[in-house]
């Protein structure tokens, strides 16, 4: 293990979101904690002809106070959604007017095919943008910047439902570079279209509960049949822990070490052999200088598929051993359905809540496990959290480990 160099620590101190459990940190850690799934038939376009019509969506976006609610009620879902997150965390964090004083604020959001969800919405309303995709060639990074007049690198992260892990290591890796001075990092997800939902339907990943909703994401349950999708926005602030002292901010969590590595094993379904994804738990605990003994919790990526499931337990049991029984593992995509580009970035937050509220969320469907883990079901666990690790597990084989410790 690495030796741990506190000059080099890395906080989150600030965080912004629009979920479908809330827009605002405490809202979300409430919901959470209760066990409230924000899975709902959906609504919007007609599913009469879809194999899963369910998902838990975003009501209307909260306009944030710098932009006019006409300018903002134009702009593309996915756009307000990532203005609403980045602005909320940067005024969080208390730097939202330092923004244009000098600093250097990175941006750094994993986002997933959005142009063709740009595309979709314009071809449903009568538009045919597709037609001359040359004319979309600014990210919703790019105008999130320009919009915020934010000064530091920007990069989009596309690395399925990894790419928020990732975020995290990038930010992470410029500031320690020295090449922006904060860093927003996250991810942005609007997957719940009729092509998205089609999509994953008809490759028959989604669940297809339709008459119980909040019931259909059942992680690591024997009656699992697919994942359910979600969608939001997730920002977090990083900054380094000594400009962090010096200015008197207050931290959620500490970015304590990150892992990667690639299975390279099929287009969508997981390497029944654990060491590759184990390589990314492994690289992760290494670089944040820890043993699994010193893990309190885990928030595992557990879609809700059958065979995912049973590959991620088969992980953690041979990175964890005979550990793996005392912590505590939940998945909480059983209440905020799957949010792939933005799924680690959620977690994170659910990760930040167990450590400041003292309790583990739960996995709210989970009544008959087929996996051996220390699982958290139907209710929160009161259980003291000071280090915990999150798992995202991409399609592709692209697998993402992250460690958050408390400060």
């Amino acid at each position: 293990m690495t030796e741990h160099d506190p000059e080099r620590d890395v906080w989150i101190t600030g965080v912004g979101l629009a979920s479908s459990l809330g827009f605002d940190m405490a809202t979300l850690e409430a919901n959470l904690l209760a066990g409230r799934s924000g899975v709902a038939a959906v609504a919007g376009f007609s599913t009469d002809d879809y194999p899963s019509r369910i998902a838990a969506s975003l009501p209307e976006i909260p306009c944030p106070r710098s932009i006019a609610p006409t300018d903002f009620a134009r702009l593309p879902r996915l756009e307000q959604a990532a203005l609403w997150s980045v602005e909320s965390a940067l005024r969080d964090a208390g730097l939202w007017e330092r923004r244009t004083e000098g600093l250097r604020v990175g941006l750094v959001l994993g986002v997933g095919a959005e142009w063709l969800e740009l595309w979709e919405v314009d071809w449903l309303g009568g538009g045919d943008r597709v037609q001359n995709p040359a004319r979309d060639r600014e990210t919703t990074v790019d105008r999130v910047r320009r919009r915020f007049a934010l000064r530091g690198p920007g990069l989009t992260l596309s690395a399925a439902c990894a790419a928020s892990n990732f975020a995290f290591d990038v930010g992470r890796t410029w500031l320690r570079k020295g090449l922006a001075d904060v860093c927003v990092v996250g991810g942005c997800e609007m997957a719940v279209t009729p092509i998205g939902l089609a999509t994953f339907g008809n490759l028959r990943a989604l669940s297809r509960r339709n008459d119980d909703p909040g019931r259909a994401s059942r992680p690591f349950d024997r009656d699992r049949d697919g994942f359910v999708l979600g969608e939001g926005g997730v920002a977090c602030v990083l900054e380094s822990a000594r400009g962090a002292r010096r200015r008197g901010a207050v931290a959620y969590a500490e970015v304590a070490g990150f892992g990667a590595s690639s299975d390279s094993h099929h287009h969508v379904i997981p390497s029944p052999n654990p060491e590759p994804a184990g390589q990314a738990v492994r690289r992760a605990l290494a670089d944040a200088g820890i043993n699994s003994e010193d893990v309190d919790h885990i928030n595992a990526h557990a879609t809700s598929t059958t065979v995912g499931d049973a590959c991620e337990a088969a992980v953690l049991r041979l990175i964890f051993g005979d550990d793996l029984d005392r912590i505590p593992t939940t998945s909480t995509k059983s209440m905020t359905g799957h949010l792939l580009t933005a799924a680690g970035a959620i977690e994170a937050l659910a990760c930040i809540t167990a450590m400041r509220r003292g309790a583990v969320p739960p996995t709210v469907n989970l009544e008959e496990p087929d996996v051996d883990l220390c699982l958290v079901a139907r209710e929160s666990r009161l259980h003291r959290v000071s280090t915990t690790l999150s798992n995202s597990f991409g399609f592709g084989g692209g697998n993402s480990c992250l460690v958050l410790r408390s400060v």
